[in-house]
């Protein structure tokens, strides 16, 4: 068993991480049922990014949202904390870093934009995380978030809360390499903060302008912001 707890010891959860790697890519489409494709062109498309730009790709996995940005034209990296999910997308032809998000391994304003999808959830501290992600953007360079927040119609809520808790863990019993970790995904998603709080948290941060926009009924948000 190597599923990390709600404490987000990151070591736990860059060794879940590694564990699940291997089959990521696919446990992710089937249990968003496709959605997750749609996911990444959505944060693409509010990141507003083109030729000529730097774009840090944080908690990006096997790159497999790399990849996507990457289709903008601009220069997009790839940092993980977790070897094995950069190792896993080894074939996805963009530059990758390992790097833990509350210390990046980058220089103060080096890059247009910064992005997290899904990963913000997992990190030990995400306010000092959303700090160091200021610090290496320039001055009017954005910051979206793309992570699993709050479904806005209340029946619908309930649904989803019960999908979480029953029907994903036992989907990836079939489909995943390490489904335990699939538990901590649940449970992490339940506890996370809804829209609204989660907005506070990125202007505490240091970013300014931010807004957010429901996708999938508020399964998932983009939260996106302006560095000062």
């Amino acid at each position: 068993m190597s599923r990390a707890t709600l404490d987000k010891d990151p070591r736990e959860v860059a060794s879940m991480f590694d564990a699940v790697a291997r089959r990521y890519d696919i446990t992710n489409t089937v249990l968003s049922v496709g959605q997750d494709r749609l996911w990444r062109r959505a944060t693409r498309s509010a990141l507003r990014i083109g030729p000529g730009e730097r774009v840090l790709d944080l908690a990006a996995g096997t790159a497999v949202s790399t990849a996507e940005l990457a289709r903008s034209g601009a220069w997009c990296v790839a940092c993980d904390f977790s070897v094995g999910m950069l190792r896993a997308g080894a074939a996805r032809r963009v530059p990758k870093v390992a790097g833990d998000a509350t210390a990046l391994p980058f220089g103060d304003a080096e890059f247009d934009a910064v992005t997290i999808s899904f990963g913000l959830r997992n990190v030990v501290d995400h306010v000092a995380g959303l700090r160091e992600m200021a610090r290496v953007t320039r001055p009017g360079g954005r910051l979206v978030v793309c992570e699993f927040s709050t479904p806005t119609v209340p029946v619908f809520s309930t649904v989803y809360k019960e999908y979480l808790m029953r029907a994903l863990p036992a989907l990836a019993r079939v489909v995943s390499s390490d489904p335990e970790s699939y538990e901590y995904l649940a449970e992490s998603i339940r506890a996370w903060p809804d829209q609204a709080a989660l907005a506070g948290r990125i202007a505490e941060a240091g970013w300014s302008q931010v807004r957010w926009r429901n996708l999938t009924g508020g399964i998932v948000a983009l939260h996106a912001a302006v560095k000062p």
